[in-house]
């Protein structure tokens, strides 16, 4: 149902209430001047008690409204905890990755220096390797980490998808 047919139904609520205020209120100005029909008094109170049950289904309809909107509010929250954590995950894994990559350079350096002094340390070139080895391990970690996070942020597309395929 949607907000026009809600403010559409409030109006008509409105306005029944009113005829049925001014009905009664003629009736009270001609109840001691004039005999009342008995017909137009039950008429009045059948379009009260019609109002009356038109109102509990608008005010259920808004009721479930309500919850609906506040489930999609606390589904997309928890999206988005969801992908800032991913985010954060990916940042983590970006930032070993810059620190091993620092790494490599100061040992690729370092054996440069010793190449060109003619001086070939083992120790330097062991410490080289280590280096980009963990600098392969943290680019691998920041992929996973960056494509956990595009799968983060596309399951919900995914699935809306699916849901209205079905």
């Amino acid at each position: 149902m949607s907000q026009e047919d809600i403010v559409e139904l409030e109006r008509r609520i409105t306005a029944a209430l009113d005829r049925i205020g001014r009905g009664l209120s003629d009736l009270g100005d001609l109840g001691a001047q004039v005999a009342v029909d008995e017909s137009e008094v039950e008429e009045l109170r059948a379009a009260l008690e019609d109002e009356k049950l038109v109102t509990a289904q608008l005010e259920e309809r808004i009721r479930t409204l309500h919850a609906r909107q506040d489930a999609k509010l606390a589904e997309v929250t928890a999206r988005a905890e969801e992908q800032a954590g991913a985010l954060a995950t990916l940042d983590t894994e970006l930032q070993r990755l810059r620190a091993a990559n620092d790494q490599l350079r100061a040992s690729n350096v370092a054996l440069r220096e010793a190449n060109e002094q003619g001086v070939g340390e083992a120790h330097l070139i062991n410490k080289a390797m280590l280096a980009e080895l963990e600098g392969l391990r943290a680019a691998r970690a920041a992929d996973a980490a960056e494509t956990g996070a595009i799968l983060s942020a596309m399951e919900p597309l995914l699935s809306d998808d699916q849901g209205e395929g079905a």
